[in-house]
This record gives C-alpha cells, sequence and structure tokens, in this order.
C-alpha cells in the first residue's frame, strides 16, 4: 500500500512522462491524459487486484481495459512505472517498430495491454464481455474499463450499456472522465450529452460520481464505494469529473490542447510546473 504522498508524487513523475513523451515525437494526446494520471495512479497502485506478472488470460486477477486509447501516454507512464516494462521504452513513444503506438495494439506483445483501443466506441463491449467470462470461469475478480465522456456519442456504446444492465453483469465498473471536452470543442458544443447520471440509471445501472476527479483521496474512496456495489445485479458506472490538462495551468480546461504537442518552450513550463520526483527516464 502506498500512501498519499507517494502516490501524487508518483502522479507528477506521470505528467512529466506524458508532456516530454509527446513533445519529442511533436505527436499525441496531452490534455485527457493529463486529467487521468491522478486515475491511473490509484488504479495500478491501489484499487487493481492485479498480478506481477503478465499474460493475455488474466485469470485470478482484476482487469482493465482502456476505451479511449488516444490517452495513450498516461497508460503507457503508469504501465512502465508499475513495472510491465521498462520505463526507457517510453522514449520510443509513437517512433517506427515502437511498441508503443499512438494507440495502445496488442501485436507488439506490450505486456499490459489486453486489447487494441482508439476506435471509440468499443471499449464498453470488449469489457462487457471480460466480465461475463470471468463468470464462466468463476473467477470473481472485477472488469475495470475507462470512457471519454465524447465517447458516449458513439451509439454502440448504448446497446452495450443496455445489454450490461439485462444480463446483470455485475463485475463491471465502467468510469468515464467526465471532464467536458472533446477534439472539436467542448461536448456542450459539439453533440450535449445531458444528465449521463440520468442516462445510466434509466438503463439500470448503480451510478457514483466522483467531483474531485483530479483528488487522490477522493479517486479512492469514490472506487472503494464503487467495487462495494458490485455483485447486486447492476454493473456500476462511475462518473469522474475531471480537468482536461491537469497539472499544467495553460492546457487546463480546454479542449485545444487534446491533440497538440507542447512547443519547447511550453514544454519548459509544464515541467517547471511539475518538478521531476522519481526520475526521468
Amino acid at each position: 500500500m502506498s500512501n498519499t504522498q507517494q502516490l501524487e508524487d508518483l502522479t507528477t513523475q506521470v505528467r512529466r512522462d506524458i508532456l516530454r513523451m509527446v513533445h519529442k515525437v511533436n505527436s499525441g494526446h496531452p490534455g485527457g491524459s493529463l486529467g487521468c494520471a491522478e486515475f491511473f495512479v490509484a488504479l495500478y497502485n491501489e484499487i487493481l487486484d492485479r498480478k506481477d506478472t503478465f499474460d493475455m488470460d488474466g485469470i485470478g486477477e482484476d482487469l482493465f481495459f482502456l476505451s479511449n486509447g488516444h490517452i495513450s501516454p498516461v497508460f503507457y507512464s503508469v504501465l512502465a512505472r508499475a513495472g510491465y516494462f521498462p520505463v526507457e521504452e517510453l522514449n520510443t513513444f509513437r517512433l517506427i517498430d515502437s511498441r508503443l503506438q499512438g494507440h495502445p495494439t496488442t501485436h507488439e506483445g506490450l505486456p499490459g495491454i489486453r486489447v487494441a483501443s482508439g476506435s471509440l466506441g468499443q471499449g464498453m463491449s470488449v469489457a462487457i464481455g471480460a466480465a461475463q467470462a470471468k463468470k464462466l470461469n468463476n473467477d470473481n475478480h472485477l472488469i475495470y474499463s475507462l470512457h471519454g465522456d465524447g465517447e458516449l456519442q458513439e451509439g454502440q456504446n448504448w446497446e452495450a450499456i443496455m445489454y450490461a444492465a439485462g444480463n446483470k453483469v455485475d463485475n463491471l465498473i465502467s468510469t468515464i472522465d467526465l471532464n467536458g471536452q472533446q477534439i472539436d470543442g467542448s461536448t456542450d458544443t459539439v453533440l450535449p450529452l445531458g444528465s449521463v447520471k440520468d442516462k445510466f440509471l434509466a438503463f439500470g445501472w448503480t451510478v457514483v460520481e466522483i467531483e474531485q476527479g483530479n483528488n487522490i483521496e477522493a479517486i479512492l474512496k469514490g472506487m472503494a464505494d464503487a467495487k462495494s456495489k458490485t455483485g447486486q445485479g447492476k454493473p456500476v458506472c462511475v462518473l469522474l469529473k475531471t480537468v482536461m490538462g491537469n497539472g499544467v495551468d495553460f492546457m487546463m480546461h480546454t479542449h485545444a490542447w487534446h491533440g497538440k504537442a507542447p512547443n519547447d518552450d511550453q514544454l519548459a513550463i509544464g515541467l517547471e510546473q511539475n518538478a521531476e520526483t522519481l526520475g526521468d527516464y
């Protein structure tokens, strides 16, 4: 178990990793990655009941599926810092022949990655299938997934959400990153989602809200609450209210940094706001 300060220090280092990875190749998605840094750090260091070794079957452990795969920088950083592969490999992000492609894929055999993602709207279906496989295998571990709020504009999600409730897939915790931003603007501007909470409730899910989605302690408390509500005949949705670009002041509260890399001066500012804690790769 890590204490809160250790998790916060790791989060700061992960933010540095994200900025440096995207800057080096002038490509990638820093906004959503920064906004979910606290969640990923908490997930892989406190929440998931996971094995130290990796295999694709994942029997006897909790599994996580990233649906909004464009935020791969935060995923890769946390996986590396959790020991799945060498931290130095982050230096190959988005390079030709690298295992760390812009969207996570499985054919490179990267430990920690169980599904290719980035075609938005598909992760919910994948997570539900994995959750049902757990039940068929009499494996009492849980499936966790993460989805963007803009991603919910894809219709496939709602078929899957309806299916999960109708089939009592109650070993699933699906988190929605509610940052209110997507590639072309705010979600309210592009295609308003209305009340996501009311929608999930209407579809038969249990809903847990984490108002401070960039606060480690709030995340741990909220996810523990979500876990306590599994096994009761309903899938669980966590509404994680985050700030896009969190931790880098000029990237926050705007869609502008959804998929844009910082230049040299902007990188220096971002790194100055996130002091090195665990050592850069």
